[in-house]
């Protein structure tokens, strides 16, 4: 697999070194380069571009503004691998969804590591594009249907982490981060998004938001009493607004 990238930095000696990096790379396949963020647009628009390597701090436009303009495209957008001397803009990086965070200087081996996220991520989405469909031998609506997810995808530091329903026990929301409970793993894993926004992509069958704060798995509930559950040692309260939805799971438990 080829990825098309483009650099785009507004200081020359850094530019030139991105672009070196890139040359030298087998998957990697420089189409432009760029001192601004303004021409980088207009790049975009000439070349078909998978992947940028951008610098944040440039006039006029920089490279989280840039990266916001990109994210209006949707899923199809290219993907984005700062390169910065500035580490105060780690998360916002994150916020914009970008694949990496390179903090310069640094060397090629580096780079690589990145550019190897971007080919995990590239390869990633073309079995998912190019999955065989599945046809039906009979007309029946349950032929028909497509099979279930066993897992989904989150983004755990710059990368995407792939986790099976059957591992997760709940989910616990702080702020802007959830923290991903699993059996067998002593940490649990953290991922900048909304509890909502990985509600959507649980099935409703196996999980339950039970309070503003979590979501449970519910085949993973050891006991329960009338305004709580536990899952292994911890405690956790039904939350008023979900009691109805719960007694309803709960009447068919008992």
């Amino acid at each position: 697999m080829i990825i098309n990238c483009i650099a785009v930095d507004d200081e020359p000696l850094a530019l030139g070194l991105i672009c070196s990096f890139i040359e030298q790379t087998p998957f990697l396949n420089l189409v432009g380069r760029y001192n601004s963020a303004v021409e980088a647009l207009g790049g975009l628009q000439q070349h078909k571009v998978d992947l940028l390597l951008l610098d944040i701090q440039m006039p006029n436009l920089n490279g989280i503004e840039l990266a916001r303009v990109l994210d209006s495209r949707g899923p199809n957008r290219p993907r984005i691998i700062f390169t910065t001397a500035y580490n105060q803009f780690a998360l916002e990086g994150y916020r914009v969804d970008a694949l990496d965070y390179l903090l310069k200087p640094f060397n090629y081996e580096e780079f690589l590591h990145a550019a190897n996220k971007a080919l995990a991520y590239a390869e990633l989405v073309e079995r998912s594009n190019t999955a065989p469909a599945v046809f039906a031998t009979t007309a029946s609506p349950a032929a028909t249907e497509k099979p279930e997810d066993e897992y989904l995808f989150i983004k755990v530091e710059y990368q995407l982490v792939r986790i099976a329903f059957n591992d997760i026990l709940y989910l616990e929301s702080l702020k802007d981060y959830v923290k991903v409970y699993m059996r067998n793993v002593e940490k649990p894993l953290l991922t900048l998004s909304s509890l909502k926004a990985l509600e959507e992509k649980l099935p409703a069958r196996r999980f339950m938001r039970v309070h503003r704060s979590y979501i449970v798995s519910l085949d993973k509930i050891n006991s329960i009493t009338r305004n709580a559950l536990q899952i292994g040692k911890i405690n956790i309260t039904v939350g008023d607004q979900y009691k109805d939805a719960f007694n309803q799971f709960l009447s068919k438990w008992t």
